[in-house]
């Protein structure tokens, strides 16, 4: 029995935890306490779009939630290829971007991530987002991103950090 199951936490079927190197474990550090992220996806033809949303993290890997007639999530349908940035509310970057993948969650998964975000935050994820989803007749849908490696991208200019200029 591996070890997410006995913590009732449902197995990710990326790559199990004993294989991740230290470098893509401590990718999501930053992340841990951040309360707003940009997640930036990309459409067909390769242009980055960006999206404030909230995240919660979970040891290897972190969790958003959206409704699920959303862009985005048309969007890592077809290329699940992501990077993720601390940023604001209104989505300014405020570090660097790591590159992650992108997974969206049904079943026991979802539930487990709806979970983590609700705990990290009450209000907003606990009642109020899952009552407007309600409310439009949307299904709330979740998605985990893993870090793909350790890389980090951005140059901080004029004390704020700015997507895609760092080396690729």
């Amino acid at each position: 029995m591996r070890e997410e199951a006995r913590e009732g936490r449902p197995a990710c079927e990326t790559q199990p935890r004993a294989d991740l190197s230290p470098q893509v474990a401590s990718a999501l550090e930053p992340f841990v306490y951040q309360q707003y992220v940009l997640l930036t996806t990309y459409r067909r033809d390769g242009t980055p779009v960006g999206t404030p949303v909230n995240i919660a993290v979970d040891g290897d890997r972190a969790f958003v939630r959206t409704w699920d007639t959303t862009w985005k999530l048309k969007r890592i349908r077809n290329n699940p290829e992501v990077e993720v940035a601390p940023s604001t509310i209104r989505g300014k970057p405020t570090g660097p971007a790591i590159h992650a993948r992108a997974r969206i969650l049904e079943g026991d998964e979802s539930m487990y991530a709806g979970r983590a975000i609700a705990r990290k935050h009450r209000i907003l994820h606990g009642f109020l987002i899952p009552l407007v989803h309600r409310l439009r007749r949307n299904k709330t849908m979740h998605i985990e991103l893993t870090p793909v490696d350790g890389q980090i991208r951005g140059v901080q200019k004029d004390g704020w950090y700015e997507l895609g200029a760092g080396p690729a």
